[in-house]
């Protein structure tokens, strides 16, 4: 497939490139699995550089002799000349050679071979003005490679001259990968995107398997619930990979917050669990492996867990509290995803709708924009009332209020917009006050109310005027 939208990366790398002439050059990218760094590089890197993966599963001597191998074959070192340390190896590296050289999931030394790590701090120090090499350190795990080049106590602080944080494409970005796969519904767009975000990974797996141009349920069922389906072991792999041996807990947290579980106390009591059992792996997953993020009310200081990793959230909404059903009987697993695949849907969709505000003209440029809810009282029953969408201007006097509905039938406006003000007046709002509709299509809308329907939706993601 095309490479899609990483155009602002690839000229932060170019310049490295260009300043690594002249003396030399470090640079750390980083960003979850499956978000393209390997993809990145090899667009990038030229066919006189060297790439090596830091494979966690080898041992210390075992990657070195592969290491040794790849400097060989780069002409490098001679035929017979060996590396007998990995003090040897990297020696040889800055000494001999000319160009950019990638170390994929750098944060791994840390189980293979951690002396690596003061080693470069060394090298880095004395070749300070050494021209022509530029070393890229890339990696997974957000929380490690932060620490190992921002953390004061490690060896290789302060030696990364920049870094670029790789995030999922955006909402754009997304819908260009699915026109390239001949997705061509919308219907079809916003399902797959709920369940693979913008992590070109899963949407090549489309293009893999030849399912270019089916619908979105077909997409699904073939990647995930038919028998040897390709996707199946994505999830438990990916994480195995982070967690390692210490997943239970972690498991837990993210099956309870996908199934509707968004505090502290709610995951501990979807789990029969004292709190502070969970405090710990809670922190790491939000701060650590960034699998988790708080949803933050706008217009107040209360905040909710979710699952920010679309395919996770998709995997322990549906699959991990049916695994041993999942793993004999998939087909029947299917059947009830279907059944609840449009209300996840929806509830991605508010997501989504925030990246579309972004991108539609305004009455202002927000600043800050996310969704609002709190409570009230009605006949002594406290209640709860949402608001999808609420965008601030950069001095907090001016707001959009929006409601996302992609339903099938066109919405009565109306309606929507009657019962939107009056969820504002239980915000409290005094400032300036704009409405949007985001949805498919509707109906009797106000006068002054912003619509962004099915028809402005794909302008947008098409770049239209």
């Amino acid at each position: 497939m095309r490479f899609i939208d990483r155009e602002r990366e690839l000229e932060v790398l170019r310049k490295a490139r260009e300043r690594s002439r002249k003396k030399l050059y470090t640079l750390a990218i980083y960003g979850l699995r499956r978000v393209g760094k390997t993809r990145l590089l090899r667009e990038f890197l030229g066919e006189k550089d060297i790439y090596f993966f830091v494979n966690r599963e080898k041992g210390s001597t075992g990657l070195l002799r592969e290491y040794e191998n790849i400097l060989r074959e780069k002409g490098v070192i001679t035929k017979r000349e060996r590396i007998e340390s990995w003090d040897d190896f990297f020696e040889v590296l800055f000494e001999r050679f000319e160009g950019v050289v990638a170390f994929d999931e750098f944060q791994d030394f840390r189980f293979v071979e951690p002396s690596v790590y003061p080693t470069l701090q060394r090298l880095i120090d004395e070749n300070e003005e050494r021209k022509n090499l530029l070393l890229i350190f890339t990696g997974s795990t957000i929380g490690m490679i932060e620490k190992l080049f921002r953390d004061s106590k490690e060896p290789l602080y302060g030696r990364i001259k920049r870094e670029i944080h790789l995030k999922p494409l955006d909402i754009r970005g997304s819908y260009e990968m699915a026109r390239e796969l001949d997705i061509v519904k919308l219907d079809d767009f916003f399902k797959v995107h709920s369940v693979f975000g913008g992590f070109p990974r899963y949407w090549v797996a489309i293009e893999d398997e030849g399912l270019e141009g089916r619908s979105a349920e077909e997409i699904l069922r073939e990647l995930f619930f038919e028998e040897y389906a390709p996707l199946a072991e994505e999830v438990p792999k990916m994480l195995s990979l982070e967690f390692g041996k210490r997943s239970g807990v972690y498991y837990d947290i993210l099956e309870a917050i996908a199934n509707g579980a968004t505090s502290i106390s709610g995951i501990a009591g979807y789990l029969n669990r004292d709190e502070t059992s969970l405090t710990r792996q809670l922190r790491e997953l939000v701060y650590y492996f960034r699998l988790v993020d708080y949803d933050r009310a706008v217009l107040g200081k209360r905040s909710i867990l979710h699952i920010s990793h679309p395919l996770i959230a998709f995997w322990f909404r549906f699959v991990q509290p049916k695994l041993s059903m999942y793993e004999f009987e998939r087909r029947k697993v299917w059947e009830e995803v279907k059944k609840g695949l449009g209300d996840y849907m929806g509830k991605r969709f508010d997501f989504a709708c925030r990246e579309l505000v972004l991108l539609e003209e305004l009455p202002f440029r927000p600043a800050t924009i996310g969704r609002h809810w709190g409570y009230y009282r009605e006949d002594g029953v406290k209640k709860v009332y949402e608001i999808d969408v609420v965008a601030l201007d950069e001095t907090g006097k001016r707001a959009i209020f929006g409601e996302c509905k992609w339903r099938n039938r066109a919405q009565n406006g109306k309606k929507l917009v009657e019962e939107l003000r009056k969820n504002v007046e239980l915000t409290g709002w005094k400032g300036e006050a704009h409405y949007l509709l985001i949805g498919k299509s509707f109906k009797h809308v106000p006068e002054g109310v912003k619509v962004i329907d099915e028809d402005r939706i794909r302008e947008l993601l098409e770049g239209s005027e």
